[in-house]
Order: C-alpha cells, then sequence, then structure tokens
C-alpha cells in the first residue's frame, strides 16, 4: 500500500474555469497522485479560482511560494518557474522536473519578429533554465519516446547520464520517464449547447472542429484554403476554431492568428464556412463542442517544433471518438496513419487536405470506423494510464542517484560570448538568475558609479 508522501505541484499558469494545456496537466496530476492516497497541494503562481475536493488548490506569489511549500516533500514543476523561483535549484527536496513541453522549438517561431538579438537571448534564456532544471532534477517526465531521446541527449550533455544513475538503472527510466498528456476516464458528456445553433451552423451542417488555440507553429492557412475547395462541392461545411484568445493573459496572441482571420475574410468564408471562437472555452465545457463536431483536425508546418511536438488537442478528439485530419512528421500524425483513426497529409497539400476532409466529413462508412477506432484507442491514454511513471516514482520517491555525486557538474558554464553586448547580457541573465531584478539593478547602478563618480 501506497504510504502518502506531501506533494505539491507548482504551475505558472492560471487554474481558472478556462484552461489551457499546462494548467490542465497540473490539475490532473494532482487529482491522480490524490488518487492514490498523497496529501496534494496544486500551487499557481498567477490565479487560482478552482476548489477541489480530493487536494488543495492554492495561489502563492513568487515571495510566498517558498514558504508555502516548505512542508512538501516532493515538487513537480513545469515550464519557467525555476526562473523566477531559482531556490527551488537548492533546495533538498525531491525535485520532478515535467518537461512535456520542449518550448525552445516553439520559441523559434513565437519569436521570428524579433530582432536577432532579442531573439538570441530569448532562447539562451530558455536553454538556460532548462539546463539548470536538468542539472538538478531528480526525476523527469516527458511526452513521447521521440521527447525522451531528446532530453536523454540534453542530460547527457549536462553530466546526468553517470554511473550513479545508470548503476541505479541501466534504462535510466527512473531518472526519465514517459508521461503523456492524458484524457479523462470517462466518455464526454453534455451539459449544454456547444457549436450547433451559433450563427451560420445549423443541425444538419458538417462541423470540422479545430479544438485549441492558433500558434504560430501550426498551419491554419492551408487548412482555411483547403475547406474553400471543400465547400464548392459541399455547402454544408463548416469549419470551428474553438479558442482564439488564450486565457493566460501573459500569453500574447499570435501573428498565425491574425494571419488565420486575415485569409478568411479576405477569402469571403468568415461566418459562411469558417468560424472563429473569439474567447476559450471553458474546459468543463469542452465536451459539449467535441459533442457536436463530425471529425478533428490539427495541421502544422513543418520545422523541428514538430518532431517533438505532442498535439494535445488530438486526445481531445480520441476522447470524444472522433474522425481526425492530422498533418504527419509528429507522434500523434503517424498514429493518426498506422491506427486507422483517420487521414494523414503532407504539410502545405491544400488539394490533399481538401481530399481528407471530404472523406471524413462525406463518406459514412470511412468516418465510422475511424470513430469506432479511436474510442478503442483512448483508454491508452487515460491519466491514470498516463501518469503510472510518476505514480511509480512517487510512491517510492528519493532523491536521483548522483545527488550527492560529482559536483563538479553543479560548476559548468556556457561558453561565454565572444561580443562585449554578448557578456553583458550573460552577466545580466546570470544576476537576474541568481538574485532577481534588484540585483541586476544594484550591480548596475554601482558601476555606474565607478565610471561616472558618485
Amino acid at each position: 500500500m501506497t504510504v502518502g508522501r506531501r506533494i505539491a505541484i507548482i504551475t505558472s499558469d492560471v487554474l481558472t474555469a478556462t484552461m489551457a494545456g499546462p494548467a490542465i496537466r497540473a490539475v490532473n496530476v494532482a487529482a491522480v497522485l490524490a488518487a492514490e492516497g498523497h496529501d496534494v497541494t496544486l500551487v499557481s503562481t498567477s490565479t487560482c479560482e478552482i476548489e477541489r475536493a480530493e487536494f488543495r488548490c492554492r495561489r502563492f506569489g513568487w515571495d510566498e511560494l517558498q514558504a508555502g511549500v516548505a512542508e512538501a516533500e516532493i515538487l513537480i514543476v513545469q515550464g519557467f518557474v525555476t526562473r523566477d523561483a531559482p531556490w527551488l535549484l537548492r533546495s533538498e527536496q525531491i525535485l520532478v522536473i515535467d518537461l512535456y513541453d520542449p518550448m525552445q522549438f516553439e520559441q523559434l517561431e513565437q519569436t521570428a519578429e524579433l530582432p536577432r538579438l532579442a531573439r538570441t537571448a530569448a532562447l539562451d534564456l530558455t536553454t538556460r533554465i532548462f539546463n539548470d532544471q536538468l542539472v538538478r532534477g531528480d526525476f523527469f517526465l516527458c511526452a513521447s519516446e521521440q521527447q525522451r531521446h531528446l532530453w536523454l541527449g540534453q542530460l547527457a550533455a549536462m553530466g546526468r547520464i553517470n554511473p550513479a544513475n545508470y548503476d541505479r538503472d541501466a534504462t535510466l527510466e527512473s531518472l526519465l520517464a514517459i508521461c503523456p498528456f492524458g484524457l479523462a476516464e470517462e466518455p464526454p458528456a453534455r451539459t449544454g449547447p456547444g457549436i450547433r445553433g451559433v450563427a451560420g451552423i445549423g443541425e444538419h451542417d458538417k462541423v470540422l472542429l479545430w479544438a485549441g488555440g492558433v500558434y504560430n507553429w501550426f498551419d491554419p492557412l492551408t487548412l482555411i484554403r483547403a475547406v474553400q475547395q471543400v465547400s464548392h462541392q459541399h455547402a454544408d461545411v463548416r469549419l470551428f476554431f474553438l479558442g482564439m484568445k488564450h486565457p493566460n493573459p501573459g500569453v500574447p496572441q499570435m501573428q498565425m492568428a491574425w494571419d488565420a482571420r486575415e485569409l478568411s475574410d479576405s477569402l469571403g468564408l468568415t461566418d459562411r464556412h469558417v468560424f472563429f471562437n473569439e474567447g476559450w472555452v471553458p474546459y468543463d465545457e469542452r465536451a459539449n463542442f467535441l459533442l457536436d463536431a463530425d471529425a478533428g483536425v490539427s495541421t502544422h508546418l513543418m520545422h523541428v517544433e514538430t518532431s517533438f511536438s505532442f498535439r494535445t488537442r488530438i486526445l481531445d478528439y480520441l476522447w470524444a471518438g472522433l474522425p481526425i485530419v492530422s498533418t504527419g512528421g509528429d507522434s500523434f500524425g503517424e498514429l493518426v496513419a498506422t491506427a486507422e483513426l483517420g487521414v494523414r497529409v503532407e504539410a502545405g497539400d491544400v488539394a490533399g487536405l481538401a481530399d481528407a476532409i471530404s472523406r471524413v466529413l462525406y463518406d459514412p462508412e470511412f468516418a465510422a470506423t475511424a470513430a469506432a477506432n479511436a474510442v478503442a484507442m483512448r483508454e491508452r491514454f487515460t491519466w491514470p494510464v498516463a501518469l503510472a511513471p510518476l505514480v511509480r516514482f512517487c510512491a517510492e520517491a528519493k532523491r536521483a542517484a548522483d545527488a550527492d555525486g560529482d559536483l563538479r557538474r553543479l560548476a559548468r558554464q556556457p561558453v561565454i560570448p565572444t561580443s562585449a553586448l554578448g557578456r553583458q547580457l550573460m552577466r545580466a541573465s546570470t544576476l537576474r538568475h541568481e538574485g532577481g531584478l534588484g540585483l541586476v539593478a544594484g550591480r548596475t547602478l554601482a558601476r555606474l558609479r565607478r565610471v561616472f563618480g558618485s
């Protein structure tokens, strides 16, 4: 029987009725671990407006966080949390790092419009944050086999593939485990209205659902052009974008979202064949939208982000038993093809995408087979199954085998930039990491005094 441990799960995402992927994952990690008998506290450093009977939900600001989780034996963190709470890296608590979202690849697209220096600085900071986490973490989570290969390589570069960790477990699964995003065990049930009944979408129209946000690494433009082609033969085709505004105010609207609206408007499709939900559907209401759809779609561009992505929206399509149209190149695109869940298409292929849409919406036999296969597949991705390695770790959690070992790896530094400006930016990043913006400002003021006199 599991001996309950005190566990704190920390996210910087908002815990509200309208939640995005990081918050959804944190909530479900908390629920699964609480069901195992652990004493769980879920913490947002941003906003917390939810309550759960099985675990505590709290909001701690950055200045409150260390005291707020001081009693926890195990800390589970995600994203950039350690940037604003660097004390986590010095803590003696067992530290689990959730690496399910390799954001460095997303940022290559997200920062594409920035000047080169600013773009490079953003990527350097993200890489350093991940490297610091990889040096300190006791257990790491990723979402797929492809991601595991990525993070094993980075762990090796940071000195973590060493005799101590290898001798404890030659597979290194006790150091880095695959815990994909999950879905609810219960099938979706309607609780209210969804897509149908919206102006322009009738009860008998064929609805293709884009179940998520529109980000720069996705490709809604090819999809919109394909829907235009389909509409020439099928006047009842409807494409519905579920969320155009991210619920976290810290996430800016992406250029691709703007481009999608502009293209749809220019083709005369908006509110006729293409519809944009201006906000973000509450997490507990998304089933109503999924149940109103006839098929789900996910299209993306082909770049390095694709190889390591894990398209969480496709899980909702499995949950609802929807036939799927997806671009290939990522783990789910391959699954769509091999498990006959729908149609896999090539990136940027308008005609091929139009044919795929027509097949999942207007070929009843094909659609029924794909839907049945989706229903059969969803058990594989329920949250308890997806998080089983984390459950096993928490049952007997301990520090990594090399926690008290070769401290030389903690002293490793990035390559020193050759330019004076690069060295100054690196120094400022180091000071902010060690002491926050106050330390940066203090050191800058002291230097100015030395140069110009007090």
